[in-house]
C-alpha cells in the first residue's frame, strides 16, 4: 500500500470513529432528554372554563414534559398553583378576555410560520400574515387590533443594524394588515428616511394610538404611532419593546442604559413628565414587559442549564423599589387577563 493510500485509509478510520462517537453522544443525550420528559409531570389545575372566567394569567409553558410549549392559564389569585392547559401550542402568545393571538413555527423541509387569532374556545377564528421567526405580539384593549413582529433577517435584537423585522398591525374583523415600517418617522422634529429603519414591539393605547420601538443607525427610540395618520414620533431614545400600563400613564421598556450590546435593564417611562425610572432587576431582560397591575410588571428570563429552553416569569415593582421575585416557574410570554 502506498503512503498516500495509508493516509487516506487512516483518515477514513478516524472519520468513521468520530461519526460513531457523535452518534453515540447524541443518542445518549436524546435518551436523557426523553427520560427527563417522562419523569417531570406537571400538576394540572381546574377546568379551563372556570379559570378563564376569572382574572388569570396566560403564558407559554416551558416545563419539561409532554405539554412543553403549550399555552397554559393560572388564576391571578394563585399564579404559582397548578396550571390548566389550553389546546394551543405557541412560540409566542398574548391574550385578552375571550381572545388570544398565537405565533408559532412549523418545522419541515421548509420551516413555515403561522399567526392565528383564537376565540374563547381556543379555536382559530382568523389567520394573520406572518413572514418570519416569531418575536413579539400584542392585542389592543378591545381585541380589534393585533400586532405581530417577526425576524425576516437575523434572529436577535442584540446588535442594531444586523437584523431586520416586519411589524404588522391587523384589523381582526376584516384581516386588513398595515406594515408600520412605511409610516413617517419623526425624530427631534426631522423625518428619518434611512433604509435601515426597523420597527418592532407594538403596544396599543386607545383608538388608533400605539407605541413601538423604532431603530436606525444603531440607535433606538420609543415612538408614539398613529394608524390613521401613518406617523411615528420619537419620545425618547434607548428604549425597546414598550408596554403600556393598565391606567395608560406609563410605559415599561427595556433599555441598554450604558450596558454592552445584548444586555438590557427594565425602565418605566412616565408619559406626563417624560421621566424614566430604572427598575431593581439587575439581570439582562430581553422580553416585552407585561404589567401585572398598575404597580408591578412581569417578564421572562431564561434559566440556563436545566432542560431545553427553560424559562421563568419574574415580577418587579414599577417604582424601582424592592427586589425582583419569582412569579411563575417554567413559563414564558405572559399576558394578564383582567
Amino acid at each position: 500500500m502506498s503512503g498516500r493510500a495509508r493516509i487516506w485509509t487512516l483518515a477514513l478510520i478516524v472519520l468513521v470513529t468520530l461519526l460513531g462517537t457523535v452518534g453515540y453522544v447524541y443518542s445518549v443525550r436524546r435518551e436523557q432528554t426523553q427520560s427527563a420528559v417522562a419523569a417531570a409531570p406537571v400538576p394540572t389545575g381546574p377546568d379551563l372554563t372556570a379559570v378563564t372566567g376569572e382574572p388569570h394569567v396566560v403564558f407559554r409553558s416551558t416545563a419539561v414534559g409532554d405539554d412543553y410549549g403549550r399555552v397554559a392559564v393560572v388564576p391571578l389569585s394563585d399564579p404559582a398553583g397548578p396550571r390548566t392547559f389550553t389546546p394551543a401550542t405557541c412560540d409566542r402568545v398574548y391574550a385578552r378576555r375571550g381572545e388570544a393571538v398565537c405565533l408559532y413555527a412549523r418545522p419541515g423541509l421548509v420551516t413555515t410560520y403561522r399567526a392565528e387569532v383564537l376565540g374563547p374556545d381556543w379555536k382559530v377564528t382568523r389567520e394573520l400574515p406572518l413572514s418570519g421567526v416569531p418575536s413579539r405580539t400584542r392585542l389592543s384593549r378591545d381585541g380589534s387590533l393585533a400586532a405581530t413582529t417577526t425576524f425576516v433577517a437575523g434572529h436577535s435584537y442584540s446588535t442594531p443594524g444586523r437584523f431586520s423585522t416586519e411589524t404588522l398591525v391587523t384589523r381582526v374583523a376584516d384581516g386588513h394588515s398595515t406594515n408600520i415600517e412605511h409610516f413617517r418617522l419623526i425624530v427631534d422634529g426631522k423625518r428619518v428616511t434611512a433604509t435601515d429603519r426597523n420597527l418592532w414591539g407594538v403596544t396599543f393605547a386607545d383608538g388608533d394610538t400605539f407605541y413601538a420601538t423604532a431603530a436606525s443607525g444603531g440607535r433606538t427610540w420609543l415612538v408614539r404611532g398613529d394608524l390613521g395618520g401613518q406617523r411615528l414620533v420619537a419620545l425618547r431614545d434607548d428604549a425597546e419593546c414598550p408596554s403600556l400600563s393598565p391606567d395608560g400613564t406609563r410605559i415599561a421598556f427595556k433599555t441598554r442604559a450604558g450596558q454592552a450590546p445584548g444586555h438590557w435593564r427594565i425602565a418605566v417611562y412616565d408619559i406626563a413628565t417624560a421621566r424614566s425610572t430604572v427598575l431593581a432587576e439587575q439581570r439582562s431582560v430581553d422580553d416585552q414587559i407585561e404589567w401585572l397591575d398598575d404597580t408591578r410588571v412581569i417578564y421572562g428570563l431564561p434559566r440556563g442549564g436545566e432542560g431545553p429552553s427553560t424559562s421563568d416569569l419574574w415580577a418587579a415593582r414599577a417604582d424601582g423599589g424592592g427586589a425582583a421575585e419569582l412569579f411563575i416557574r417554567d413559563a414564558w410570554s405572559p399576558a394578564v387577563v383582567r
